[in-house]
Parts: structure tokens; sequence; C-alpha cells
């Protein structure tokens, strides 16, 4: 693995260590996460000693897998870390404003570092002097300059930031390898689009190899903050960004290539003897012209013990372990099983219905079991892959923070429904639409302070994030107190863009007009994002989950976008129900109540369709016979039976001829393996090896209100 063999292999004195990196990246990467909470979460006026202790635990442990890797810039700036957070338990400094800013810079430029160490060493080391230097000026009791606050490196979660960064740079941008390259277009476009992002231009003469584009990038944005832009035109697999030049990192002294960091004399190994480079007293040492020299000596001798009483006084703070990482591949490969599993005992449930229960008891008795016993393991596989939407949730009060900072907005984050569980596929696929819709909360829906003191709004605005479950989906809600959205400004943009849009539309037809391809209300589109920018591009990604996207506004007030998603792609329960000779399945999470019909409940409104009364209420019949062509032989049969579904806040009664049953049912791409065909999600295999569509319920509520 590159740099990551050598350092380490010269650390372990002969015994491998590549085999435990995987397992270093990711807890390196949880103490990271978990410091960066903690550290939002810190009450700078009145700090809880056992948080300080608990950052304390995390920087430490990073340090001691960088040191034994040999990762020698990681161990470098957690010691300094440290240094800092020792003395803010010590009581010897106050935490302020600027220690948590450059801590949480700190953060950033660790995750870059471990990057790229987990990349085998591949592109240029970040630059870490300056914050270095910021927090040795901290430890000794100064301030932070105002330039060293924002992070040297490339931030997780923050938006591009141009008119901050301290200049521009050249970037190798590659794209690829791709189906259709003209796709790498749409970022020449999107530089078009946010001037304020930089210059692009093709390196390639605009031909691609085997897929791939290359592009020249001059840009003063950090590298995630392109990367999160680019992800809305092409999978972030395919994008990779590299420092502009030939040769980089092959030979010492190469174009591009590093520079060397001077190595203090003695062996460069972190930790592993006294006096050691990266020992506490050995880095204290070389830090040996402070301005307070008779601060450094009383506090130089006791620091080293003080990691190890932490330690020792906090044993939960290792690794749980209780707990085992298996990967992904192999939980996907045991739920397809287990998908079969369901499918067999379908099959076997099937064939024993003409069996005499009395003459096969022990036979009867057996396939009982194994139906409960195949449901409660779904239900254990299934939960497995279920991950709570805090995991989602967590990463947007940094992002939210570093993003009022630079608008020059106050903003307070509140979530709600955190343990939520939510299918681990679909939440990587949702976290960057989601994103990008918090994103918009911010800039553009959110006044400034003294725009919302003027309207008689408290200087805070509120960005709310709410995940529940409702029947057989998940609905997570963005929410604002801002400005909302203007139906005047949106049918005006509309007709200017040349779309139809009468007066005559609702409310909820105007505001849809947002996901229109390119449609934007923004006066001025900014590098952060711009209420429309891309909003296309986030329905789509959630339309191709089997979502759907809400949007709810009251001018001057705010506006609620309501993401809609299934709890689960692989296996759900389902009532079976039969139109001629075809089974069609209702997910039963939809399914409200079922009734025999009588002929006068039914009335025909015009030329639009049936209702069918139901109580005190009227809603419209679908017929699935006419939906989906079913052929019939006996044409004297008339349909009598209802059900009654829900969904995206309608309900809406399918005719059908019978009821079958409730089952677990294994869900099979259709689109996947066909092609994509209305009103229908996906499909599934029957007991008795027919295949069977499972139906959309959602478009067939639109479908009824059309």
């Amino acid at each position: 693995m590159g740099d990551m063999s050598k350092e380490g292999g010269h650390l372990a004195a002969g015994i491998d260590l590549s085999q435990f990196f995987q397992v270093f990246f990711e807890e390196a990467g949880e103490n990271l996460e978990n410091m960066e909470q903690m550290l939002l979460a810190l009450d700078v006026g009145n700090a809880d000693d056992e948080a300080l202790n608990a950052i304390f635990r995390c920087a430490h442990s990073v340090k001691g897998g960088a040191a034994t890797f040999g990762f020698s810039d990681v161990a470098e700036l957690t010691h300094e870390m440290e240094t800092l957070l020792d003395k803010l338990r010590r009581h010897e400094l106050q935490p302020t404003v600027e220690m948590v800013d450059a801590l949480l810079a700190s953060g950033d430029a660790l995750r870059a570092q471990l990057a790229r160490h987990q990349a085998g060493g591949a592109g240029e080391s970040p630059d870490t002097s300056a914050l270095l230097a910021t927090i040795r000026t901290l430890v000794d009791g100064g301030s932070a300059p105002s330039a060293a606050t924002p992070a040297p490196t490339a931030q997780a979660a923050q938006p591009a930031a141009p008119k901050a960064a301290p200049g521009t740079r050249e970037l190798e941008l590659t794209v690829g390898p791709l189906d259709d390259p003209a796709v790498a277009e749409n970022l020449v476009d999107l530089f078009k689009e946010i001037t304020d992002l930089g210059r692009i231009e093709p390196l390639d003469a605009g031909q691609s190899v085997d897929g791939v584009r290359r592009f020249k990038v001059t840009t003063a944005s950090s590298d995630n903050d392109l990367l999160d832009l680019f992800t809305f035109h092409v999978a972030r697999e395919h994008v990779r960004l590299a420092p502009l030049g030939p040769g980089y990192g092959f030979h010492e002294g190469a174009p591009g290539a590093p520079k060397a960091e001077p190595a203090p004399a003695g062996d460069p190994g972190y930790g592993f003897f006294d006096d050691a480079p990266g020992a506490p007293e050995a880095a204290a040492a070389a830090r040996a012209p402070a301005p307070a020299p008779s601060t450094t000596p009383a506090s130089a001798p006791a620091r080293p013990a003080t990691p190890a009483k932490a330690e020792a006084g906090k044993p939960s703070a290792g690794p749980d372990q209780s707990t085992l990482r298996v990967s992904v591949e192999k939980v996907d490969q045991l739920i397809n099983l287990v998908g079969e599993l369901v499918i067999t005992q379908a099959m076997l449930a099937q064939n024993s219905k003409d069996i005499d229960s009395a003459l096969h008891q022990q036979l009867t008795a057996g396939l009982a079991d194994l139906e409960r016993n195949t449901r409660d393991l779904q239900e254990a596989v299934m939960s497995i892959r279920m991950i709570p939407m805090s995991l989602v949730f967590n990463r947007f009060p940094r992002m939210l923070r570093d993003l009022a900072g630079k608008l020059g907005k106050k903003v307070e984050l509140v979530t709600q429904g955190e343990a939520t569980e939510l299918d681990k596929g679909l939440v990587e696929k949702i976290t960057d639409p989601l994103t990008h819709l918090v994103r918009n909360s911010c800039d553009h829906g959110i006044e400034l302070p003294n725009e919302r003191v003027a309207k008689g709004k408290p200087a805070h605005g509120t960005i709310t994030l709410v995940a529940s479950h409702q029947g057989g989906s998940i609905v997570i809600e963005v929410r604002d107190d801002g400005k909302g959205l203007s139906r005047e400004k949106l049918l005006k943009k509309a007709r200017e863009r040349g779309l139809d849009a009468p007066d005559s539309l609702t409310d909820q037809e105007v505001y849809g007009l947002i996901f229109a391809p390119g449609f934007s209300t923004a006066e001025q589109v900014t590098d952060v994002s711009g209420r429309g920018v891309g909003m296309d591009v986030v329905k789509k990604n959630i339309t191709a989950l089997g979502g759907t996207v809400e949007i709810d506004s009251a001018e001057g007030y705010g506006m609620t976008v309501r993401v809609r998603l299934p709890l689960t792609l692989a296996i759900m329960d389902g009532m079976s129900v039969g139109v001629g000779d075809e089974v069609y399945i209702l997910p039963l999470g939809s399914v409200v109540e079922s009734f025999q019909v009588q002929p006068e409940t039914i009335r025909t409104i015009g030329n639009r369709g049936r209702v069918v009364q139901v109580r005190d209420e009227y809603m419209p019949v679908i017929d699935l016979e006419r939906v989906f062509d079913v052929p019939r032989f006996d044409f004297e049969h008339v349909s009598n039976i209802m059900v009654v579904v829900e969904a995206e806040g309608g309900r809406v009664a399918l005719l059908v001829d019978e009821l079958l049953g409730q089952q677990q049912v294994v869900v099979k791409n259709l689109e996947a393996n066909y092609r994509k065909v209305d009103d229908v999600s996906g499909a599934t295999i029957m007991g008795d090896g027919r295949v069977a569509l499972i139906l959309d319920i959602g478009s067939l509520v639109r479908r009824s209100r059309s």
C-alpha cells in the first residue's frame, strides 16, 4: 500500500501491519466524528470536564494508532492537539471559540491526511504548518490569527468558499470511465452557472480515452467542496482530483512531489522508545523557544502520565468488544439467501394447502415452524442493515456552523426522530440530496439577522430535521422558518423560461416548478446553492429510490420539503390480490381496509371516472383490470371486492376479483431485469413459481388525481 507498507514495515520490525490498516482507518474516522460532535456541543463558557476528557481520549486514540503505523504527520498534529486539550482539562487554559475552531480545523486536516495514507500515499500531503503554529500559539496563551481559523485542508461537509481561500490552485480533474463521456460536459456547464467556482478547461481536446475525460481546474475551493458539487452530475467514484503536474511522488525532487519534512535526529518511530520523536517530552523540547518558559517545565514532566491515567479511568473509551465488523458484501449475500429461503418457504406453504393435516400432523407442524422461523430470521437479518438516521443528521451541525458563519447568519439546528431506522443502502443514497436541501434552507431560506428582527422574528433562524415512520415508509422533513417560496416569483420565473404556468395552478403545482431542470429563483447564483439549482437532480435521485418529494410553503414564514422513502428495498410484507388470472401484490403498509362493494354505492362523475362511497367519504375507484389490460375469459364475472389503499396523503379504492392472502415477498428490481412499467414498483416470485407485480400505490394515487 505505497508509503504505508514502507513506514509500517519499518516500525513493526518485520511484522506485517498492513492487515490492521483498515481497522485503524475505520476507528480513526469514528474517533474524529465523535470528537467533532463533542466540540460542536461544547459550552465554551462552562466547559464540562468529562467532555474535555472525552475529546482528549479521541485525539489520543488517533495519535496512538498513527504512531504505531508510522504516520508521522498524523502523530505530529494529534500530539499538538493533545497538548492543547491537556491544558484545557487541567484548567491551565480557558476554552475559547478560537480553540474550538482550531480543533475543528485540525479534525478536517487529519481526515485529509488519513485519506492520503489510506490511498497509499498518493497525492500531495496537506500543509498543516499554519495550523500547527496556531495551536502552539493557543497553547502558549496567545490568540489565534484570523487567517488560521479556516481549515487548511478540504473540509468534509463545508461548502465551497472561494472568497475565504488564500489563493487559487490548479488541479487535474479526471472523470470516468463513463458509459457516455458526454456526461462530463455537465461539469463544464456547472462552472458556467457558478462563476465564483473558478475555471475549467479540457486537457484532452474534448476527446475521451476509454470513456475517461481530463480537465484542468483553476479554483480556490477545497477538494471536498468540488466533489460535493460534482456528485450531482457524476458518481463520486468516477471523479478524481489531483494536483496538476507530471510525476507526483515518484522520486524525490520530481515536479509536484511533496516537500520532505525535516526529521528530528533519532529513530522516526513515534512513541516506541523513551525520548522518541512524537513523545510528549521530545515535542515539548523541540518547541523550546516558548514565550512563557516557566509554564513548560512545570507541565511537561506530569504530562506523560496523564493520558495513561485517563485511559485507565475510562476503559470504555476503547473499541466496543461486543461488536463485530462485517463487510457490506457479506450482509448483502446473507439477505439474498434469506430472500431465496422466503421464496422456498412460500412454495412449500403453497404446495401443502391440500395436505390433510390430520394425516400429516408432523409435516403440518414442521411447515408452521418453518414459516415462523423464516419470518424471525428475515426480521433479524434485515435489522442488520437498518441504521439510525442520527448517522445522517450528525453531519449537519458542523456544516451549518461553517455555512452560517460564512453567510453571516445565525442558524439553530433541531433534529427529531434520530432513532428512526432506515436501510443502509438508502441512507447512503439519501445523504447527498438531504445535504443539498439543508444548504438551500440556510442559504436562501433563512434571512440575515437584521432582516429577521425587522420582520418580528428572532435573530436566530431554525432548521428542523424530522424522521418518522408512516405505514411502510419513512418520511424525512427539512423545515425552515425563513422567507418561504413566493408564488408570484415562481410563476414569473416559469413564464420567463417559457414554461406553461397559468394562474389557475394550485400552490402545490406552483411549488413543483422548482423541480424543473435549471429552474432557480435566486437573485444571484452562489457557490453554495440556489433554491432550484440541482433540485431536479434531487428529485430524480429520490424518485430512483422509489420515493417522492413534496413541498409546503408559507411566504414569509418558511417552508417544508418532505421526502418519503420505502423502509427497505429487499423484503416486505404484502397482500396478494387476484384480477382475472393475474396476481398483484399490494404493500401491506399501504392497505387500509377491504370490503364487498354494492353496485349502488359506485357513482360516475362526468367523464372523469368513478367514485365509491365509504361511510361518509367518496374516494376514487381504480379498476386494476382496466389499468393493466388483464385478459378475461369469464365475461359475465363482475368484480365486487375493493381494497382501500393510501399513499402520499391520498386514498383510492382498488377493484379486484379476490383476496388471496398476506405473505412476505422478496422485491426484485423490474427495471433492471426488464424495463420500467407504469404503476409498478417491482416484482416477486410466488410460491407456485409465478411472477407477481408489486404495485406502486403512490403512482396509482397520482393517477386518480390526474
